[in-house]
């Protein structure tokens, strides 16, 4: 086996390891939550991008809704015009604009309809609004080799994590596929397969792509030539998994829902059904939240984490955005759809993530960047 490749599963406790040798020091994890998520994420890369700090990542890694502002980030990369501060002040152009214009679009609603009227299935019609109004035909190896760009999905066959990136896509129980030819709207679209009505995305792959050395157990039909894949975050809603692994670094952007108490829960199938998932989303995403801030506490990692359901209050940097907790807590319960959002909901949405962010970063990572001069869009609030 090539040296700078290590096998997918550690021989001695079976757990999933690294794909490469290479280590990514710096990641940006950007959880799920539908547009809610999408936008949110563009006040973080906002407020990272002022902060210099943007070109400094290594590994940005999504799920969901994360996954849609993160696809057209990468795309642009190549074309951010990056200053000696490390600002690319063309971001908002590239970016930003283009995030907010397919926040326009209402996707979830039509695709449904063409799914149940067997126009393919909703998964694929989701797959071509991304491509329609995002990426235009282009695939994983149109991304740039640095920094790395990973879209997180879950592997219904095999439970695992699905990870599609340029350099491979990988499932630790069936293999490596190196240098994966798929359209970025299809890993976006499985890494956004919320079930059960956008779920699952399946994806067609010759057997022949799996590389023949470390190759998983289950690395035969149908395992490895029809993937059925689901959101990410039914494995792991804020993307942590990879960067987990590789990286010292690592801060979070999570945007994701929540799920109250409910004194009279649904007790038919379909409404029962619904709030065991939400359940499990919550409580994985509240063991990963769990385990990350830990590992903050303990030194064992860098970085930061801010979600759009924290009290801004808890930050003491100075300075911060001095938002109402009543406000912020009205974003943070838009529904997590891919639906048309309002023009000022958009612009407040982003405005929270760009000062969530700040409060994060100079409260703790670095206290030493100056304060921001203002939101991003000044006349909406939060």
């Amino acid at each position: 086996m090539d040296e700078n490749k290590r096998p997918l599963t550690d021989p001695t406790t079976g757990a999933e390891t690294l794909e490469d040798a290479e280590q990514l020091d710096t990641a940006l994890c950007m959880s799920g939550g539908g547009y809610r998520a999408m936008i949110f994420h563009l006040g973080t890369l906002l407020r990272l991008n002022e902060a210099g700090l943007l070109p400094k990542i290594d590994l940005f890694s999504s799920v969901s809704g994360g996954s849609i502002t993160n696809g057209v980030l990468g795309l642009a990369w190549p074309k951010l015009n990056f200053d000696a501060n490390g600002v690319a002040a063309n971001l908002g152009t590239l970016v930003v604009d283009k995030v907010r214009a397919f926040a326009d679009v209402t996707v979830d609603e039509e695709s449904i309809v063409l799914g149940v009227l067997w126009f393919g299935t909703v998964s694929d019609r989701v797959a071509e609004a991304y491509d329609k109004h995002l990426f235009d035909g282009r695939t994983l190896q149109a991304l740039p080799d640095k920094p790395r760009f990973l879209f997180n999905a879950t592997n219904v066959q095999t439970r695992s994590l699905f990870r599609f990136s340029k350099p491979y896509a990988a499932d630790y129980r069936i293999g490596l596929w190196i240098k994966p030819d798929l359209e970025i709207s299809k890993a976006v679209a499985a890494s956004s397969a919320f079930p059960p009505v956008l779920s699952p995305c399946t994806v067609k792959v010759d057997e022949d792509v799996w590389e023949k050395e470390g190759r998983g157990p289950l690395c035969m039909k149908p395992y490895n030539t029809h993937l059925v894949l689901t959101d990410g975050g039914v494995y792991d809603n804020l993307g942590l998994e990879s960067p987990w692994k590789r990286s010292k670094t690592i801060y979070v952007s999570d945007a994701g829902g929540a799920t109250p108490a409910e004194a009279d829960p649904d007790e038919n199938w379909v409404g029962h059904s619904k709030r065991v998932l939400d359940l499990v989303d919550t409580q994985v995403r509240s063991l990963r939240k769990r385990m990350l801030i830990q590992s903050y506490k303990a030194k064992e990692k860098d970085g930061g984490y801010w979600g759009i359901r924290q009290d801004i209050s808890e930050y003491k940097a100075p300075g911060r955005f001095d938002v109402p907790f009543e406000k912020s807590l009205a974003l943070a319960n838009t529904p997590t759809r891919l639906k048309k959002m309002d023009d000022t909901v958009q612009e407040r949405l982003i405005n929270w993530g760009y000062a969530i962010t700040d409060a994060a970063l100079r409260s703790y990572p670095h206290p030493e960047l100056p304060g921001p001069k203002g939101l991003p869009y000044p006349g909406s609030g939060i």
